[in-house]
Order: C-alpha cells, then structure tokens, then sequence
C-alpha cells in the first residue's frame, strides 16, 4: 500500500467486468469523465488519477440489485460481482472530510455501470490522517470519567423518549444512579424541545447526579443530545461542562462530520456519536456503506463512542455484522486512539456471555432499557443482575450456574424465560 494514497474498497456489482467497474470507478473520481476531455494529460493522470490496485472475483448474480443499472451483454452470465481497491492520491484532497467522501462514496453510486455498490473500508495514510483531530477521550478516557475498570460500562437510556419534563428526567436519573448505574442518555428523539429544554434539563438532571455523587462516591456520565444548529450546538456543549457534565451526544448522520469536526475541537467532554439513520446507509446488502468505513470516517472527525448494535437485536443486523463493528471501532488507525463501541437495543444479560466469547473484549458500554427497568427486584437489582452476567461471561460460567447464589441474576434469567420461575 501507497503511504501517499487515501486506499477504498468496495463490494462492486456490474453488468460489465469488474475490471471495467474498477477502471470506471477510479476514473469517475479522479481524472476522467465519460469522454476525453482537453488537458486530461498523461502527466495530469500519472499524478492525480486513482488506481485500481486489487480485484477479486466473487462470481456472479442473475439479477441486478439496483434499478437503472445497463443490462448485461451476456445475458447467462448475469452480473459480476467482487472486492475492488482503488488508490487516490493524497494531492487530490486536503484534510477535508467533505472532499475524501466525495472521492470515496461520491457520484460512483449513480453509475450506469454498476448494478450495486457498498463502500467496505477507507483507510487514511498516516500523515493526512494527522491532520485530523481524532477522538479525544475514546476508551480510556471513557473509563476515567466512568471510573469503570475490568468491565463494561454499564448504562441505560432516558425513556419514554420524549414527553418527560426536566424534573422527571432528573427523577429517572436520580433513581438511576442510586442504582448504582455508569452510563444514562438522552434518547435520540429528545434533544432541545419546549417541553424540555436543553438548558433546564441539564440544571435539573445534573443537580441529581451530583447529590447522589455526594451520597455514593460515584458520578454517573449523562450524555445529553445536543444535536442542534452549530452554533446552539457548541453552547449546548458549553452548558453542559459548565453545570460538571462528563459527556455530550449528536445524532451523526444530522449534524454531518463537518458539524463533528468543528464540536470536537470546541470540545472539553467526550462526544456519544448516535447513529440514527443507519439503516438507510447500510440496509442494503448491494449499497451503501459498510459499518467499518463509516466508522473510520467518524473516528477522523473526532467522536469517542459510537452505536453498534446488539446481538440478537431488534433491528434487522446480523450478529456477524455487529460483532464486525465492534472490532472495527477497537483497532488501530494510525495515528488516533480506538473508538468506544456502544452495544444497545433489545439487550439484557442473556447476550453478554455470546457477545463476549464472540469478541474476547470488555471494552464496550453495554446499554440496557428494560433489561434494567424491568428487572423484578427494580433498576438496583438490574443493574447488579448485568453487572454478574458480565462477570460470568468472563469467568465463562454459565449464566445459569453463577446465578445460584446470586439472587438478582436468577430473577433476571426467570423474568427472561432462560430459568423456569420458582414453581413453574
């Protein structure tokens, strides 16, 4: 791999070879256009125009994937299909996440010539990656502020979603943290309404948190969704520091990397990237974008922690592409700090021992709703019940077998349906 080239890959479909898409692709978002055009010298191509520097076959489907796509020449044969790299020199861009996205997962996607596309990977060299100010807290500093070793941070979110007032919100997260909880966020559907504005949320819930710290040795992050308009967001940012908050939220895919970036450098607290509107980039198998590019894209704007999903979910993601994303978020690149993977939705402690014989890491926040508030024993014994799940996950002790002298872990596995009920 070229140190001086910006590196994609893409899963490609093509009524064409994939030489010919893979050719179309580097031409489309560099040099070339769909004729020759004066001044697209052999020089201004040699220093400016993308390569293609890998293909592998994947064989062939009989059906295109996306409407509008050419037919094929050989009708038998269908459409082919595979893996294609493609280098961009680093001279076409500068440190502008606006322009790498445009060259990585721009115009490509309305190509005639491709029947379906989905950006895999974008890896960034070292020295425009850099330029970047990357995550700022990440997982350690997550731990830090969480003052959570050995395991994962435990949390929950604010629900209802919306509806609750500044004091009722306070109410929940008093309750919360007195429960002995790590984490608690804002929903993404609640952000700086008339019901409950921004400012008095904060007041309210924050008063809360630190009369419990003062109770209990133990602050508790709340992250508030401070998705906004760039300039209410870094005042919203600003309200939350100065009240003691230890953690803003965005909705990603609303604020956009440029609206990240410029938070991140404003930023003195940790930022909760929400990803809502995932499916739309990512639900389609031959289209969008994969779980490891996005993250990649976002990591260089500068969040700390990032959704991805639970095992056994209630959305539509398979368990392989959640343990995909969890990994992603957890390896090196380059020059920035690993991201925090937020593990949420429809989860309790029945899939901590698979999802950690899945990825060998605590390293996550594990996010459950009703997996705590539910609880029979209430939020206290909740919290303690995920807290023992994860505990025998490591130890690799069956849930069943630690929770025979663990009282709220039983009560869970029997709320759940993994235990019968005591005379059942």
């Amino acid at each position: 791999m070229m140190a001086s080239r910006i590196i994609a890959e893409y899963l490609v479909e093509t009524p064409a070879t994939l030489e010919a898409a893979a050719a179309s692709i580097a031409g489309e978002q560099s040099t070339g256009t769909f004729t020759k055009v004066p001044g697209e010298t052999a020089d201004l191509v040699a220093r400016h125009g993308a390569t293609v520097e890998s293909i592998e076959p994947l064989g062939f489907v009989e059906a295109a994937s996306l409407p509008g796509a050419a037919a094929p020449k050989d009708p038998t044969r269908g459409h082919a299909r595979g893996r294609v790299r493609v280098a961009f020199p680093v001279e076409n861009v500068s440190a502008s996440l606006p322009s790498i996205t445009a060259m990585v997962a721009g115009n490509l996607f309305e190509l005639r010539l491709l029947s379906g596309l989905k950006l895999l990977d974008v890896i960034v060299p070292d020295g425009l990656a850099a330029e970047f100010a990357g995550p700022q807290f990440g997982i350690e500093g997550t731990r830090r502020l969480t003052a959570v070793e050995g395991r994962p941070v435990i949390g929950t979110i604010i629900k209802p979603s919306i509806g609750l007032t500044p004091r009722q919100t306070a109410d929940l997260v008093r309750t919360l943290a007195l429960a002995g909880i790590d984490f608690v966020k804002d929903d993404e559907l609640m952000a700086n309404p008339p019901h409950s504005p921004l400012a008095d949320r904060v007041k309210a819930v924050m008063a809360a948190v630190h009369e419990v710290a003062e109770t209990t040795g133990k602050k508790v992050m709340v992250a508030f969704n401070i998705s906004d308009r760039l300039d209410r967001m870094l005042a919203h940012h600003d309200t939350v520091a100065a009240a003691g908050g230890t953690c803003v939220m965005v909705s990603l895919n609303g604020v956009g990397l440029v609206g990240v970036e410029h938070l991140r450098r404003h930023s003195a607290l940790p930022i909760h990237g929400h990803r809502n509107g995932w499916g739309a980039i990512s639900r389609h198998p031959q289209l969008g974008m994969e779980f490891r590019a996005y993250q990649a894209l976002w990591r260089l704007a500068g969040i700390d922690q990032i959704h991805v999903n639970g095992l056994q979910n209630k959305f539509c993601e398979s368990d392989d592409s959640v343990v995909r994303s969890i990994e992603a978020c957890l390896e090196p690149r380059g020059p920035h700090r690993p991201l925090m993977p937020v593990v949420s939705s429809g989860q309790w402690g029945g899939q901590a021992p698979e999802t950690y014989a899945r990825t060998k890491t605590v390293d996550l926040m594990y996010l459950a709703g009703g997996g705590i508030l539910a609880h029979p024993g209430g939020p206290s014994a909740g919290v303690t019940a995920l807290k023992q799940s994860w505990e025998a996950a490591v130890a690799g002790v069956p849930l069943a077998d630690f929770a025979t002298d663990r009282s709220e872990l039983r009560q869970s596995l029997e709320f759940y349906g993994a235990l019968p009920k005591p005379g059942g």
